[in-house]
């Protein structure tokens, strides 16, 4: 809810999210399924781009992707499913119709992130319209034909935050799946948003439709740019004015523009495909077989890796890396010691991603040369700084650490009869700053610390310096 001038405001937003599938071959043919290809018109055939006589057939792998996505939102799986004619005549549609879904689509209900999902659907992809090369467009193809898993959510978010997370966690679902890329900049993930702005809570008011939004963060924006608009049309006496239309997005002026007067279902005069069989899910696949081998869901990644009790910062790091996850998980194993684990997470998220941030020629070191570094730190055999040290090195060359400390002269002394004699010599030649210390200046003890530190070439334990200097001083 937003209030001004002492009215009420009540934003709702539904999302449309299309995902393409990361499936070998299109939706309807055995044509290649590669977002990379940079040549034109290359993965095409004449199934893809309709020629007569030829026949669809529906990629299984492709809908088993589909399902797989439902199970992972306690979804129900439809029994019985079919594909539909979506009738518009535009250049990216070869058949002058899409083939997706509309009466009968494969996932309905559910739920994700809190936001509940009306349908999960299954069509086919458009060709890609180019419109750089001087007054007129060209088409490519090679996307015409690609599987797209299409996500409708429920009206049920009311502010853009939430809209962004459930966005992110989509991604990171389908990622972790392995149903797909999502790359947004690659078109692979694509967010429209349909947005209405009420002043009576229990009534949806008339909707914009959001489009060519090229990122989470622009989704967002858009969201609360269109809620800004239709509030400042509403306060201006210009309600009416709010239209249910399609609008895009404009990133360079960071707002929204009318497209066009918002098509409504019974425009594309949907009918069931005839040259496409029915189907009978339950039938065709074993859904209690799929759900059990489903990969581990980024929900339960978080319950499970906040068993180690770090921070929630770095569980959300190494739940959205998956790379990254795999690495402490098998770390985490070895040390398999929750002071250990703790430790080795704060080098990893704080140090080693630093370094790898710094420079793409470093590499993750092996998690048995990694949980062996920390080990020798949390058993006080290396000291922070010399961790640090070591770390930088086996992130160019993956080296045994305890011969690099060896070599480097880095394993950490604990000798305090030894620590005793160079801390009286250190204090006995820097008298004014052990009187200072002693007046009430506690920065004088670091000053000395750091001497220590100096003469034994950074081998000195510091917790055991700091309370031999603290006694010296009294």
């Amino acid at each position: 809810m937003i209030e001004r001038n002492g009215v009420k405001y009540y934003p709702t937003i539904g999302l449309e999210i299309h995902v393409e599938l990361a499936t070998d071959s299109k939706m309807f043919c055995s044509c290649k399924n590669d977002t990379d290809e940079q040549n034109p018109n290359v993965n095409i055939c004449s199934v893809c781009m309709a020629h007569p006589g030829t026949l669809p057939v529906p990629n299984a792998k492709a809908i088993e992707s589909v399902m797989k996505v439902g199970l992972a939102m306690n979804a129900d799986i439809a029994n019985f499913t079919e594909f539909d004619r979506k009738n518009y005549f535009y250049p990216d549609i070869p058949k002058g119709y899409q083939i997706s879904q509309y009466k009968y689509p494969i996932v309905a209900n559910g739920e994700l992130n809190g936001v509940k999902i009306t349908r999960i659907h299954l069509e086919e992809d458009t060709a890609t319209s180019k419109h750089d090369r001087g007054d007129f467009s060209l088409v490519d193809y090679n996307r015409a034909g690609v599987p797209l898993m299409e996500l409708v959510t429920e009206p049920v978010i009311h502010d853009s935050e939430t809209a962004m997370k459930f966005a992110k966690e989509l991604q990171l679902l389908v990622r972790t799946l392995g149903v797909s890329h999502a790359n947004i900049e690659k078109g692979e993930m694509r967010i429209e948003v349909n947005i209405s702005v009420s002043t009576d809570p229990e009534k949806l008011a008339t909707k914009v439709e959001v489009k060519n939004i090229g990122s989470i963060t622009a989704a967002g924006k858009s969201i609360d740019y269109e809620i800004e608009r239709m509030i400042g049309l509403y306060e201006a006496g210009r309600g009416e004015e709010i239209v249910q239309e399609t609008r895009g997005w404009d990133e360079n002026k960071q707002g929204t523009f009318s497209q066009r007067k918002k098509e409504n279902s019974n425009d594309y005069r949907y009918f069931p495909d005839p040259d496409i069989p029915k189907f009978y899910l339950h039938d065709l696949f074993d859904l209690n077989k799929m759900k059990s081998e489903l990969a581990e869901l980024p929900s339960q990644k978080r319950v499970r890796f906040a068993e180690f009790g770090i921070k929630s910062d770095d569980i959300e790091s190494y739940v959205t890396d998956i790379k990254l996850g795999t690495f402490f998980q098998e770390v985490a194993s070895i040390l398999n010691n929750a002071d250990s684990v703790k430790t080795a997470s704060n080098y990893i998220t704080s140090d080693m991603l630093g370094l790898l941030a710094k420079d793409d020629t470093l590499i993750y070191p092996s998690t048995q040369t990694f949980s062996k570094l920390i080990q020798m730190n949390v058993d006080g055999r290396l000291n922070s700084r010399a961790t640090k040290d070591i770390l930088a090195m086996i992130v160019k060359v993956d080296e045994d650490p305890e011969t690099i400390a060896d070599r480097e002269g880095l394993i950490q002394k604990n000798d305090p009869e030894a620590f005793k004699a160079m801390a009286q010599k250190i204090i006995d030649v820097n008298p004014t700053v052990a009187d200072e210390y002693k007046a009430g200046k506690e920065s004088s003890l670091m000053f000395f610390v750091g001497q220590m530190m100096k003469e034994t070439k950074g081998s000195g334990n510091p917790a055991m310096i700091q309370e031999i200097l603290k006694d010296l001083l009294k």
